[in-house]
């Protein structure tokens, strides 16, 4: 692969991270409004700390591909989030699934580039 667009990619994913990944933190950009059902799982996620964990580990995740370190790492761990994001969206908040679209189709991206780090975890 080019490894320019590689590299445009790894930057605006990772600064896609940082950004939604605070935003769980600080809560900087406004939130739509939720099922009922939505609201209990989202309610959950954030009495147990759950949700803040979920901001550390995009957060760590972004800045690892802005440093261009450990980012094939990253990219695994940040595929349970991925998967989770859509499904919540896709069972509890369909109309709003856009950006768990975007980063679980960033994330698919990035895997495939790093495709040449996980062989040898992948071997038999």
């Amino acid at each position: 692969m080019n490894p320019k667009v590689f590299m445009v990619l790894r930057i605006a994913f990772g600064l896609f991270l940082i950004v939604f990944g605070s935003n769980k933190l600080i809560h900087f950009m406004p939130m739509g409004q939720m099922s009922e059902a939505a609201m209990n799982y989202f309610s959950a996620l954030m009495s147990t700390n759950t949700l803040n964990m979920v901001a550390l580990v995009e957060i760590v995740a972004g800045l690892s591909l802005l440093a261009n370190k450990f980012g094939a790492l990253m990219m695994i761990i940040l595929m349970t989030i991925s998967v989770n994001a859509i499904l919540f969206n896709a069972f509890l908040e369909p109309t709003s699934i856009g950006p768990a679209l975007i980063l679980l189709l960033l994330n698919i991206v990035m895997l495939y580039f790093y495709k040449d780090r996980y062989q040898d975890i992948l071997r038999p």
